[in-house]
């Protein structure tokens, strides 16, 4: 059986920083513990200055030329490092488009709860597609009845979100976007 080498996570995958050994260029611009620049040296002496400090020799940026290596822990550096990722992750915000599908003969209660529905999805700050699809023979009023539906949804929702698409024709559906109001 063959021994195989040490598993790797997939956070180090993620992060593709060399450190120490993994550093092959003849000379690096070395950076101290402290921020300081101590010049271009090559990567064995900076290698083992590294080693006489009891840290690690982590390269910063490979664009440069020579590239840029710091004398660094780098254990804290790569947790200071997935903490920045944490805390950008965050503050994003992912906006979902949600789906709210009608047919050109959709009650009035019917009609009534899908609009509640699509206002509740503005309210958690999400894009809605609001589709009238056609079957059969139906399709022949599409320009007229359901566009005039859709029109009315819109005027409806007007007071709660800004239209991102006017409705337009996708095959046999009748599509249109909202957003919330900014």
């Amino acid at each position: 059986m063959k021994k195989r080498g040490p598993k790797k996570t997939a956070d180090d995958q993620d992060l593709k920083i060399r450190v120490n050994e993994e550093i092959t260029y003849r000379e690096v611009r070395l950076i101290g513990p402290e921020g300081g620049q101590l010049g271009i040296v090559s990567a064995r002496e900076a290698l083992a200055m590294a080693h006489e400090q009891h840290l690690d020799l982590v390269e910063v940026s490979d664009k440069a030329d020579p590239p840029v290596c710091r004398i660094m822990n780098y254990d804290k550096f790569r947790y200071e490092l997935k903490k920045k990722q944490q805390e950008a992750r965050k503050k994003q915000t992912t906006i979902e488009t949600r789906e709210i599908k009608f047919r050109p003969k959709t009650e009035e209660h019917d009609l009534n709860f899908k609009l509640r529905k699509i206002k509740e999805f503005l309210e958690e700050k999400n894009k809605v597609k609001v589709t009238m699809r056609f079957r059969g023979r139906e399709i022949v009023y599409a320009e007229t009845l359901g566009l005039e539906a859709l029109q009315n949804i819109a005027d409806m929702l007007r007071d709660d979100c800004s239209i991102l698409q006017e409705p337009k024709m996708e095959g046999r559906q009748l599509v249109m976007f909202v957003g919330p109001k900014t």
